[in-house]
């Protein structure tokens, strides 16, 4: 007897088929074709990349986008790149990841208690999404809010924080005034959702010490305890 898919499943298989901007399909699909030269015998994925992770998670991790050869290569989140590198080996570190290294999608990975999205599902040229991307993309990660139900939603970056703001908003959350500002660190509880902020896993960040593994470490930490506490 067939058994039903979890709902984020039937999402996930989704989101790739994605068509509501065109000109970001037609940049990852040619970013796909020329690839890098260090990528030059991979296939790369070239389309709209789902979240992933576990079903039945209580934080919610949002980043900005796929990276042109990262995740626009292997088709998960944060898979394949540097930023994904460090943020892996943290989630290792702490217990959310079976496994330190994320090279593809058949890899092993395993995350337990987190999943992993984003506020745009395709890499955007110079890996900057306009307000207008942002907001065609932003029903994905609404219906993920809903579905999962995160205690803790961990923004990785400001782009991260506005766009989890947004959703807010759109599930008809009031916002304060003047808005919660993103810093790392910085956090704020909204209509029963504990908002979280981190500076991105980036290398502008990561290779000059802006973000070190035991800060990004302490993030998850606070992250979990307050998932564990409601």
């Amino acid at each position: 007897m067939a058994t039903r898919r979890h709902p984020l499943a039937r999402l996930e298989s989704r989101i790739p088929d994605c068509e509501a901007c065109p000109s970001l399909r037609e940049y990852c699909a040619s970013v796909a074709e020329t690839k890098r030269r260090a990528y030059a015998d991979c296939t790369y994925w070239g389309r709209p990349v789902p979240g992933f992770g576990d079903h039945d998670a209580r934080i919610l991790i949002v980043g900005l986008a796929p990276a042109a050869h990262g995740a626009n290569r292997t088709g998960r989140m944060f898979t394949g790149d540097r930023s994904g590198d460090f943020l892996f080996a943290a989630l290792h570190r702490t217990g959310f990841a079976n496994q330190a290294e994320a090279t593809d999608r058949d890899d092993g990975l395993v995350l337990r208690g987190v999943y992993i999205a984003a506020a745009l599902r395709c890499a955007p040229p110079a890996n900057r999404p306009t307000p207008a991307q942002l907001d065609a993309c932003r029903p994905f990660l609404v219906r993920e809010f809903d579905l999962l139900r995160p205690r803790v939603v961990l923004c990785l970056g400001g782009i991260a924080w506005g766009a989890a703001l947004g959703v807010l908003r759109a599930r008809g959350t009031p916002i304060p005034v003047p808005r919660p500002r993103f810093g790392h660190g910085a956090s704020v509880d909204l209509a029963g959702l504990h908002l979280l902020g981190s500076y991105h896993v980036s290398q502008q960040n990561t290779f000059t010490g802006r973000l070190t593994p035991p800060m990004l470490d302490a993030i998850l930490e606070r992250a979990r305890a307050r998932a564990a506490t409601g």
